[in-house]
């Protein structure tokens, strides 16, 4: 799960947050994070707990160090580095969905999208668009595909829910495209 820091402008943010930690433990679903104990990070790590899940925080020792690692978690993984924390987190996890968050959130979002598309693994990412957040990213997303630097398969790879259950549900339901990653020089 990749998510803010921050609670962000909005009280919407940190509900969907609270909203999808309570689905997850409902559902008997582990949360894997980025291991800290503030913002809407925090909140859905509480969430979780408190609807009695497991969540498993992964965080490097510069973030333990600035004291904002999560003690009260399920688990509590500190790494070397962010690209440690990235593979830790992505071998742990079956699926991936990011909520509001900055340019941390996205860059992990996009990286293992990208290693789903490539065929790495083969794991769902989805976004919760809450309030509107990732509107103009999904627009942006369809326009990529429609100038063909996308696939259509593989921009419908990354699913886009407004609420917690749907999200988890598409990503329950998400299936792998069978189409070929590389567009060959014909289509270039």
């Amino acid at each position: 799960m990749f998510l803010g820091s921050s609670r962000g402008a909005r009280p919407d943010y940190a509900d969907a947050a609270h909203g999808l930690g309570t689905a997850m433990a409902a559902r008997g679903i582990r949360l894997v994070y980025g291991g800290a104990s503030i913002g809407l990070m925090g909140v859905l790590a509480d969430a979780v707990l408190a609807g009695g899940g497991e969540a498993v925080g992964v965080i490097p020792q510069a973030l333990v160090d600035h004291e904002v690692a999560h003690h009260g978690l399920t688990q509590l993984v500190i790494t070397g580095s962010m690209h440690e924390r990235k593979a830790e987190m992505a071998s742990r996890a079956d699926a991936f969905a990011a909520l509001p968050g900055g340019v941390g959130t996205l860059e992990e979002l996009f990286e293992v999208w990208t290693w789903s598309q490539l065929g790495i693994f083969e794991k769902p990412c989805g976004l919760l668009n809450v309030a509107g957040y990732y509107d103009q990213l999904a627009g942006f997303l369809d326009h990529m595909a429609a100038e063909k630097f996308v696939r259509p398969q593989h921009r419908g790879m990354l699913a886009v829910a407004e609420t917690p259950d749907a999200l988890i549900d598409a990503l329950e339901t998400w299936q792998a495209p069978l189409v070929e990653k590389w567009i060959g020089l014909e289509q270039s």
